[in-house]
């Protein structure tokens, strides 16, 4: 019985961990995913800029112009550059607390099924008992009646 309870603890400590690194596992993916949007938006704005800028060579644009379209495109490479690197760790990240997460799950199953089995032992010492108690009360009701 005490065994019962010891397995019954650590299945709840294992819960427990599988249950928190699912949790960090979906911080993560939001993570990432808001991560990956503002590197979007990032692409989408040098996109439009690098437009603005074709558009104003086409209707003439002075060299000083120019260069501070230049500039600022630069800095936007920059900083798409840095938000990349940010998307890049968030999905390792993902890939950590995945596992984790798959870690925490196998040991959880793993206690599961040690404790399955410690139930069909239990189950099969009941069942001899009580066949082993049917028996004796038909050989003694067999016994009786002679």
């Amino acid at each position: 019985m005490a065994t019962n309870s010891a397995l019954d603890t650590l299945i709840e400590l294992a819960t427990s961990q599988t249950d928190d690194a699912a949790k960090r596992l979906g911080k993560a993916v939001r993570a990432c995913e808001d991560t990956e949007q503002k590197l979007n938006l990032l692409l989408q704005y040098r996109d439009d800029y690098e437009a603005r800028l074709k558009a104003g060579m086409a209707a003439g644009i002075t060299a000083m112009g120019y260069r501070n379209f230049q500039l600022f495109l630069e800095k936007l490479d920059t900083a798409i550059a840095g938000q990349q690197q940010i998307v890049d760790t968030a999905k390792r990240r993902i890939v950590d607390e995945r596992n984790a997460w798959q870690t925490s799950e196998r040991k959880r199953m793993s206690y599961d099924t040690l404790a399955t089995r410690m139930q069909q032992v239990e189950q099969r010492k009941e069942n001899k008992r009580d066949q082993k108690m049917m028996d004796e009360y038909a050989t003694r009701l067999a016994n009786y009646k002679r």
